[in-house]
């Protein structure tokens, strides 16, 4: 009678399980049909480097019709006010202040928070990532498996976070983050066991490097990337940045690593409007970069990296920027840019996460102290 009442017990709960782990795939794959969008966004900051920004209610008005889909994270560096910096001027960027920069870990609540306030079809819109932790902190790992449990249900990756970045890297307070640094291999194996995606950037080389100077951070991206190989990263701006231009040769040098079978699982974000200034700004640029997306359709995604913005116009900048490199992209590559690659690693993502939680999540509640007994026993 025990053994039958817990063969029972097995399926009722291998049942949940399998609608656990279902549910999402089906509730996305409903939404997908009735999608008429222009893009999905893989690069999306909900708030700025104070950790101010808009309402979730305001960014679906600003995505409209336009955008289908969009990860959700804020910046997960908080620049210091420091009155002995700047007195009573308020720095809300990183340039605008001396002051350094530290890690802020409540902001991956807030987003969780933010989320689950969504109704069940608001939330199929939206791809949550885990951001707020230190990539030079071998405790990173926890704190990710950490949120997992505490938010069941809510994330599908890490990041935007960075590693190298021109100016910021040297404002952030203690140690700096590196690309060879084994906190960053933790990361990155959690990521990969979990099936969560990883959204990373390092720039490609340093601001301002010498004529002829190789760009060491090149190699270790490479190195980095080819040590885990059961992780889907996705490069953010191709290394590109605000100083950090475009080396020499640097499409041959992406052509070359995107036909490197030990790097299939890499992809690359065309994200920001620094990195469309470059592809644009010349007629040969912008077709040698629609060659190469073209030949690789299923390794680049497109997204906005805007940052809490007030108005659609504002939201649309960046996809109105490319429009001379849709003109040139197969209707395949540009199907694939804009939504099916971004569609595919997030909805592997989500069913991989979930059964993750599935297995370990706990109740990560703290256990409330025990009420001091009203005996007269002895005190000592």
């Amino acid at each position: 009678m025990h053994s039958a009442k817990t063969a029972v017990s097995r399926r009722f709960l291998m049942r949940i399980l399998v609608a656990v782990i279902l549910l999402p795939g089906i509730c996305t794959r409903s939404y997908a049909q009735n999608d008429t969008s222009w893009f999905y966004d893989s690069h999306f900051h909900l708030t700025n480097y104070i950790q101010e920004g808009i309402g979730i209610h305001k960014f679906l008005s600003v995505m409209g019709t336009k955008c289908g889909r969009s990860t959700l994270f804020g910046i997960p560096l908080q620049q210091q006010w420091s009155y002995q910096n700047s007195g009573d001027f308020a720095p809300n960027y990183y340039l605008a202040s001396d002051a350094p920069l530290y890690y802020y870990s409540f902001t991956d609540a807030y987003i969780a928070m933010t989320y689950l306030s969504l109704t069940k079809e608001e939330k199929q819109r939206f791809d949550p990532m885990i951001t707020g932790f230190n990539p030079a902190d071998m405790y990173a790992a926890d704190h990710i498996k950490r949120v997992l449990k505490l938010f069941p249900g809510v994330f599908s990756g890490i990041g935007e976070f960075t590693i190298h970045k021109e100016f910021v890297s040297a404002k952030v307070a203690g140690e700096k983050a590196s690309l060879i640094n084994p906190a960053l291999d933790r990361i990155f194996d959690v990521a990969g066991e979990i099936g969560l995606v990883v959204l990373m950037h390092s720039d490609i080389d340093m601001p301002y490097p010498k004529e002829g100077q190789e760009p060491y951070l090149l190699k270790q991206i490479g190195d980095l990337f080819r040590r885990h190989p059961n992780t889907t990263i996705i490069w953010a701006h191709c290394g590109l940045g605000r100083v950090v231009h475009p080396i020499q040769e640097q499409i041959l040098i992406v052509n070359y690593a995107l036909s490197d079978p030990k790097l299939s699982h890499v992809n690359i974000d065309i994200s920001w409007d620094e990195v469309a200034k470059y592809v644009v700004s010349s007629p040969e640029t912008t077709k040698a970069v629609a060659d190469l997306i073209n030949k690789f359709p299923d390794r680049f995604l497109f997204g906005t990296d805007e940052v809490a913005p007030a108005s659609q116009e504002k939201y649309l900048k960046v996809w109105n920027m490319y429009a001379p490199l849709f003109k040139l992209l197969t209707p395949e590559a540009k199907q694939k840019l804009a939504k099916g690659n971004y569609a595919r690693l997030f909805n592997a993502a989500r069913v991989k996460v979930r059964q993750w939680e599935a297995i370990h999540a706990k109740d990560e509640t703290p256990t409330p102290a025990p009420t001091p007994s009203s005996g007269t026993g002895d005190a000592n």
